[in-house]
């Protein structure tokens, strides 16, 4: 199978490649950069199944020869990165999704969307089912994110129905593991980083929030066993095993023995409360859930980011508070790491179209 991966160059796109081409798929990957890391895909553009296409999908989406299944997974995921470029998240969420959806009808391909658990907003209903409708505020900071997503999601849904497109819609909850940025303001990546690197942790709130956090092998299982399934859900995919933001920063430090204090800040606009997915949907019908506890899952996170001390400096300085409205912006943008860049790959500030690759980095 050929499968175009919108986003391929991010946290969840490049795992997405990855597991792909181990399992005998060719994958086009389309990416800027915007909020991906060229270095997350080096170690594939060897590997003659892979086609690295540098691409802004919201401009548009053009890919030559065979497309059996499109996974748009393009679009800034944390709160800093789409916060700091709304209108940005919005487009790829209405223009990049419909672009990808076109390039699907084109080929009469299986069409997937990461869509995520924030469409529920800062729900009402808790565990959250997929026939929740959400309590979601649509003129808020955060609305730039959620409501580009339950955009996308509709728009997937009118494909669906008017053209017979078959799409399929993810629902992702908060999912963590190796390839996340130091700097990008999650809740696990900053605890790590501020752990390993002695800086106070940064808890929004009293703490008492609850998230529930998937494994990214996990995660990617299910976009799997998504693409493969003629289903269009939608799915909530991640971890039914509730935890508070408190509880997480304890495991984080008795993990890393590390000493770092803990640094309370204001809970952000719209910041929900509770979240925990109800995946009985993605069982009955997949056949997949987690299977990875968290104590595992970070033991693997947490040594992905002490083998690269170089990029967490910077970076813990920059993510204190970085969701407060009182911290500079520049000052996160600043900690994107200069190391980012492979040969052959340049990664471009969010919203500038990038500049088609040499062709030696793109390989049928």
């Amino acid at each position: 199978m050929r499968v175009v991966v919108t986003g391929g160059g991010g946290f969840l796109g490049s795992h997405l490649c990855e597991a792909l081409l181990q399992r005998g798929d060719s994958v086009v990957c389309l990416d800027n950069f915007s909020s991906g890391d060229p270095a997350n895909i080096a170690h594939l553009l060897s590997n003659p199944a892979f086609d690295f296409q540098h691409a802004d999908v919201s401009v548009s989406v053009e890919v030559a020869g065979r497309v059996d299944a499109v996974a748009h997974l393009a679009s800034p995921a944390s709160p800093p990165d789409y916060l700091r470029h709304p209108l940005e998240t919005l487009t790829v969420g209405s223009r990049g999704t419909e672009n990808a959806l076109r390039l699907a009808l084109l080929h009469d391909a299986r069409f997937i969307l990461a869509s995520t658990s924030e469409i529920y907003g800062d729900p009402l209903v808790h565990p959250q089912e997929e026939t929740y409708w959400g309590n979601v505020n649509s003129i808020g900071p955060r609305s730039v994110y959620d409501e580009a997503k339950r955009y996308a999601e509709a728009v997937s849904a009118a494909y669906r129905r008017t053209h017979c497109l078959n799409v399929g819609i993810a629902r992702i909850f908060n999912t963590y593991g190796p390839r996340m940025r130091p700097h990008d303001g999650r809740v696990v990546s900053s605890f790590i980083t501020q752990a390993l690197t002695g800086a106070p942790l940064t808890i929004y709130g009293d703490g008492k929030q609850t998230r529930s956090f998937c494994f990214v092998d996990d995660l990617i299982r299910g976009l799997v066993a998504l693409l493969d399934s003629s289903e269009m859900g939608p799915f909530n995919l991640g971890n039914p095993v509730e935890r508070t933001v408190s509880e997480l920063a304890a495991i984080v430090l008795a993990m890393t023995g590390s000493s770092s204090e803990v640094d309370f800040h204001p809970l952000p606009v719209d910041d929900p409360v509770r979240r925990r997915p109800v995946i009985t949907r993605a069982r009955e019908v997949l056949g997949w859930e987690p299977e990875i506890d968290i104590t595992e899952g970070l033991r693997r996170t947490v040594a992905y980011f002490g083998a690269r001390p170089d990029r967490l400096g910077s970076s813990a300085a920059a993510i204190r508070g970085c969701q407060s409205e009182t911290v500079p912006s520049a000052s996160v943008t600043a900690a994107a790491d200069a190391s980012r860049t492979v040969p052959g790959l340049v990664a471009v500030p969010i919203g500038v179209a990038a500049t088609a690759p040499e062709p030696s980095t793109s390989r049928a």
